[in-house]
């Protein structure tokens, strides 16, 4: 049994992303410690994420600057020994069941794996917000696809590949304090700015009422309301990210009209 489990892992190679990731990286490495390669790619983190890392017999590290999600996606799964890629999260966890599919999965040329992902915060899953119904296509043949280049919401291309859904859960806590809800929001806002500039238009009236809706559909119509304190902190979230991504969209373009 143990020698053919060690040839199904050894097909797929999993691939993290890591910057200041110590908080929630060994959970994480633990739940893919099964698998014969783990390629971590790190774009400087100063906590101590590498030396967690290197814990882990099957984990290989590598170091990068950020150049943008989607290119770091895909400078990892060329670092990676296997064909098949299996990208995660460093605030993403296989769970038990999901470990065993991944070990019992068919995978076939043509196709690309979509998990089902359940999203947590304080220890509760979340099943409003948004954060419900969330699945991310995360297995794929590299010869077939990669992730496209964008710097944010990156994804893998669909292409004209079949997608296969798993049915086990891949468990993510995406925000831990509100000292990440807030550093998340700069980071990702500032990257959407940065992706979208000269593509859409924007002004802080756009900002606004993009915001507001925002927390309106999180609250009310994707029943945050029924989610207590949890529901409101996340939906308020949701609609100060979409308010400042195009509020800094806006500045951007101010700022080359006036240059």
């Amino acid at each position: 049994m143990m020698a053919v489990k060690y040839a199904i892992t050894t097909m797929m190679s999993v691939c993290i992303l890591t910057k200041n990731s110590s908080a929630t990286l060994k959970e994480t490495l633990a739940s893919v410690s099964f698998f014969d390669e783990v390629v971590i790619l790190d774009n400087g983190s100063t906590d101590n994420t590498l030396e967690i890392a290197r814990t882990f017999t099957n984990v290989k590290i590598y170091e990068e600057p950020f150049v943008g999600f989607g290119r770091l996606r895909n400078l990892a799964a060329e670092k990676a020994s296997h064909d098949w890629i299996l990208a995660l999260d460093s605030d993403e966890v296989l769970s038990p069941t999901l470990q065993q599919e991944l070990q019992r999965l068919n995978k076939q040329r043509g196709e690309i794996y979509a998990l089902s992902r359940h999203n947590f915060y304080h220890g509760k899953r979340i099943k409003g917000c948004g954060w419900d119904r969330d699945r991310v296509i995360r297995l794929y043949h590299r010869s077939d696809t990669k992730y496209s280049e964008a710097p944010v919401h990156e994804a893998v291309e669909k292409k004209q590949l079949k997608i296969v859904q798993l049915q086990a859960p891949l468990l993510h806590t995406p925000y831990r304090s509100t000292e990440e809800f807030l550093a998340k929001m700069q980071h990702y806002s500032s990257l959407f700015a940065e992706q979208y500039q000269g593509k859409r238009s924007s002004s802080f009236q756009k900002a606004l009422w993009k915001g507001l809706f925002s927390f309106f559909r999180s609250y009310f119509l994707q029943k945050g309301i029924f989610l207590g304190k949890a529901g409101f902190i996340i939906s308020v979230y949701n609609g100060n990210t979409t308010f400042y991504k195009y509020l800094k969209l806006a500045e951007k373009k101010s700022h080359i009209l006036s240059a």
